[in-house]
């Protein structure tokens, strides 16, 4: 049976993903590191919207596509140079993604609804967008928190904490404090969020 418009562009985002020279480690398996990130972006998606609609799955998986591709060293080590490498980087998601898009054939119409979650354009007016960002908060928590946390000092990591928290829908909220966090996360996590 031919492959779906839809499982064709999901094909499409994980052989560019899978390029990821970059890898991570899960029990002692390693994967390539964006392949392995838009994977847990597709699940946790489902979990949190099981009904999630087919241009909210597609921004999801393409969330990070390429992302070694624009190395964050290029840019000022200030929070100048951070902003406009985030910046960057979604535009070239949003474009990779479009892209890929048209040539599995779909109209403009739906590639600018995917484009505009890709860029989470309007968060906390556009559902589709808020859900992306909540989804990304999640993977964030779930996935890599202890690991960054590990990283930082307490302060730095309550402030994050409580800057992904702003981000994020009540719902969003309640998904991740049903997350099993370390202890010591976890402590961190009540205090920013008291």
């Amino acid at each position: 049976m031919k492959p779906t418009r839809f499982e064709t562009a999901i094909a499409l985002i994980d052989k560019k993903n899978a390029e990821d020279v970059n890898t991570y480690s899960v029990s002692g398996m390693e994967y390539p590191k964006e392949l392995l990130y838009s994977q847990r972006m597709s699940r946790t998606l489902l979990q949190f919207d099981p009904n999630a609609s087919k241009a909210l799955q597609i921004a999801a998986r393409a969330q990070h596509i390429c992302r070694w591709k624009i190395a964050r060293n290029e840019y000022p080590m200030d929070r100048v140079g951070y902003l406009k490498w985030r910046q960057d980087l979604k535009q070239m998601h949003a474009e990779l993604t479009g892209d890929i898009l048209k040539e599995v054939g779909y109209d403009n119409e739906f590639i600018d609804r995917v484009k505009a979650i890709v860029l989470k354009k309007l968060i906390k007016k556009n559902k589709e967008s808020q859900t992306i960002e909540d989804v990304i908060c999640l993977v964030f928590l779930d996935f890599y928190f202890d690991e960054f946390a590990a990283k930082h000092s307490d302060e730095k990591i309550i402030d994050i904490l409580q800057k992904t928290w702003k981000k994020m829908s009540d719902e969003g909220h309640a998904a991740a404090l049903k997350i099993q966090f370390s202890e010591k996360s976890l402590a961190l996590v009540k205090q920013a969020i008291s």
